[in-house]
């Protein structure tokens, strides 16, 4: 008879136990999130959000009274996991979030680590920008876009920074650069 109830006692435990464990978002982008980090998360209190890791700001930009032009964050193990960029509000927020760390994923699955072909799949592309060494791949309806090398295309759209580039000539297989997710 004690065992039955040993045995129960163990089974709620267990039960008890999954019930309370939390999905872990630490490394989650999503909406208006990007692990920890909201839209509305102003710039003065990245220290807090991110606790647990190392926060590292530009002494030289704060000591001239202007504020902290970037704001790099750092796992304790000594792995950079985002780069942010205040905006030049008197009540500072984040403006942009450059997503170093490959954990970082959407719900959808993409990440640092993710081709083009894996973007195109998963999201509507809103526009295509051609810069001088990059282009810039905007998404309809979201804040995350994307950087690839112009290394990553065909030779004959490599070395004009005014042709316009169409997501047919990006070859599938062409490799995320930047990920990143601006905020306004």
């Amino acid at each position: 008879m004690k065992f039955r109830y040993t045995l129960l006692l163990i089974f709620c435990c267990g039960l008890l136990i999954n019930c309370t464990d939390e999905k872990n978002t630490d490394f989650q982008i999503s909406g208006d999130q990007v692990g920890r980090l909201s839209k509305q998360s102003l710039a003065r209190d990245i220290e807090l959000i991110f606790e647990k890791d190392s926060v590292v700001q530009d002494t030289v930009k704060l000591n001239f009274g202007n504020g902290a032009s970037k704001i790099k964050i750092y796992e304790k193990g000594g792995a950079l996991l985002l780069t942010l960029t205040p905006n030049n509000d008197s009540i500072a927020t984040i403006q942009n979030v450059l997503v170093n760390d490959e954990r970082f994923v959407t719900d959808k699955g993409i990440s640092k680590i993710s081709t083009f072909k894996e973007i195109r799949e998963n999201y509507p592309i809103k526009k295509i920008i051609s810069a001088i060494n990059n282009v810039v791949v905007l998404l309809k309806d979201s804040d995350l876009y994307f950087t690839i090398d112009k290394k990553e295309l065909p030779e004959s759209l490599r070395y004009n920074a005014n042709s316009t580039i169409e997501e047919v000539q990006i070859p599938d297989t062409a490799k995320v650069k930047y990920m990143m997710v601006g905020w306004d």
